[in-house]
């Protein structure tokens, strides 16, 4: 048992530091990779030089995240400061006088969009305002938002939380040959399971609007607009699994976001399944008319911004003045040309009917047994990363499409450094905690490694009813990191382990951790607090987290369920 105690500590000291003493992760994870050190050291007496190594390969490791990262906002702040985020966003004004499609709209398929192009907590910061511009109140925004930016995370950025968070956590656990082709396999059932269950989040999200914000804090309003909602479902979660079927990870939100949509804007434009009566806000209560006009210009500023999403007052560039966008007269088509760019190099790149793929994958950065220990190394696929082709390709395309100033390309640039810098520092430190976590099954004491002692424990303590608890394993890593990717990093292995040790399906339950990292993204602590500052409701964290625990824990709990029945009943065979 003292081992347990002793494998467990680094993950509950960054528990206890961000959730408990509500730490950010940049503080947080230098400590818990520093005690994963000391007991790799002391305890499981590795050779300093596999903790160095490990180490290493775990900042190298997150090296390739943050390539991927720095490409995506890079464009989202391109667009921002070259006015087309402006555009996009003043397009969805006239679709619906009515609160519950447009929030299904902007917070659903909007929010989906930006999260399958950008991710790491720019959907809900850039569609929060929007919502709040409209004439939401600014907690309903912050707290819906959140919400339904959960079923998209899975594949967010396109798709680094599986690509890279799982693999991540895999080396040293899969054969490595096989990790690419057993990855797509996790992300096609976690696009299924999220199918199932992420269909029902937008009539869940727009019956929690009616209930807590309504005049007559009414559940029935919201099913009122059961046929939009689940329609809204469909359109994005069909496409979504298609996506994931036919091109894997990296395209399911994006694409299917734009599906949708394209699907639902028709259908609310033509008033196809809208709800027979209008609903909207009451006016006389506490975030009425008065308050949402006064905030809805607060949104307005923040929205034309050159911030960094999630930075208090909008937060553009480091101590520098507001540069006044470009693209004034800007068409829609334009403005949305660029992710169009990206969606389709990210086809072109990905199937191997265009023969580009091979091309890309030439050039490879290795570096195998880093200090000389076995099984430590380090790959890269600069080309092929999706940072590079298509983020940035695009974003410098952008500054000549979209007819930007030097400077305006620059603060992009700036800005892009500035918000990544805390991303940084706490991805290398968690990425190479986890890998002493997994590096330490070579050692000199005779003990299993902390993950497999982990995991050993957690098989004997949940039995077979571990496929009902995965899922919460996945929202705990994102609560207390932000991050779908740096859950999947935290938790991956460990739940690969376990499955291992119960003899179920690896790939299912992988696929539960990942959809159930996504979840986490209603409540974790930094996305909270990035929403609440950029709709000016700093200091109502607690109020946001406690309303959205009740639809967290209904999802991840569907997913557990369903999880349970596909191991044991529906998919007992799968791997």
């Amino acid at each position: 048992m003292a081992q347990v105690v002793l494998a467990s500590l680094p993950i509950v000291v960054t528990i206890f530091l961000m959730a408990g003493l509500t730490w950010p992760a940049k503080r947080a994870m230098p400590l818990a990779w520093a005690l994963a050190s000391a007991l790799g050291l002391f305890f499981w007496r590795m050779d300093p030089l596999r903790v160095a190594a490990a180490t290493l390969e775990g900042a190298l490791n997150a090296f390739n995240i943050l390539i991927v990262v720095f490409g995506a906002i890079l464009l989202m702040n391109t667009l921002k400061l070259s006015g087309a985020m402006g555009v996009i966003s003043r397009g969805f004004s006239g679709i619906s006088g009515d609160r519950r499609v447009q929030v299904l709209i902007i917070g659903w398929l909007f929010s989906s969009f930006v999260e399958g192009a950008a991710g790491f907590g720019t959907p809900a910061a850039l569609a929060a305002p929007l919502l709040v511009g409209l004439g939401f109140p600014p907690l309903a925004a912050a707290m819906l938002t959140l919400v339904l930016n959960s079923t998209a995370v899975t594949f967010g950025a396109v798709g680094i939380p599986v690509l890279v968070g799982l693999r991540t956590a895999l080396e040293g656990l899969h054969p490595e040959a096989a990790i690419p082709a057993f990855l797509i396999q996790v992300g096609l059932w976690t696009a299924f399971i999220n199918t199932l269950t992420g269909t029902f989040v937008p009539l869940m999200a727009v019956c929690l609007m009616t209930r807590f914000f309504g005049k007559n804090r009414s559940l029935r309003e919201g099913l009122a607009a059961a046929p939009f909602a689940l329609a809204a479902g469909l359109s994005f979660t069909l496409p979504y699994l298609a996506l994931a079927y036919f091109f894997g990870p990296e395209l399911p939100s994006m694409g299917g976001a734009l599906i949708g949509l394209f699907i639902m804007v028709g259908a609310a434009r033509r008033g196809i399944l809208v709800p027979r009566t209008v609903w909207d806000f009451p006016g006389d209560r506490v975030g009425g008319v008065g308050e949402r006009e006064k905030a809805g210009s607060r949104g307005d500023e923040l929205l034309s911004s050159p911030a960094g999403p999630g930075r208090p007052g909008g937060a553009g560039r480091p101590g520098g003045r507001r540069l006044p966008p470009s693209g004034m007269g800007m068409s829609p088509l334009r403005a949305w040309a660029p992710y169009l760019l990206v969606a389709g190099i990210l086809v072109v790149t990905r199937l191997p009917f265009f023969g580009v793929q091979g091309l890309l994958t030439r050039v490879t950065i290795t570096w195998s047994d880093i200090l000389g220990q076995e099984g430590v190394g380090y790959n890269l696929e600069p080309l092929y990363s999706p940072g590079i082709i298509p983020f940035v390709l695009v974003a410098l395309l952008t500054f000549l499409l979209h007819g930007m100033k030097i400077r305006e390309a620059g603060a992009a640039w700036r800005n892009t450094f500035a918000q990544l810098l805390p991303a940084a520092v706490s991805l290398v430190f968690a990425v190479a905690m986890v890998r002493i976590l997994v590096q330490s099954r070579i050692n000199e004491a005779g003990m299993d490694g902390m993950l497999l002692t982990l995991s050993n424990f957690a098989s004997q303590a949940a039995g077979g009813a571990w496929p009902l608890l995965s899922p919460f394993i996945g929202v705990l890593g994102s609560f207390v990191s932000g991050s779908n990717t740096v859950s999947n990093i935290l938790f991956g292995g460990f739940q690969y382990s376990v499955a291992e040790s119960l003899g179920i399906s690896r790939t299912i339950t992988l696929a539960l951790q990942a959809a159930g990292g996504a979840v986490g993204n209603m409540i974790a602590v930094h996305n909270v607090v990035a929403v609440s500052a950029v709709v000016g409701i700093l200091g109502r964290e607690g109020e946001i987290i406690r309303k959205n625990l009740l639809p967290a824990g209904l999802y991840a709990a569907s997913l557990g369920i369903l999880g349970f029945l596909l191991i044991y009943r529906l998919a007992p065979g799968i791997f």
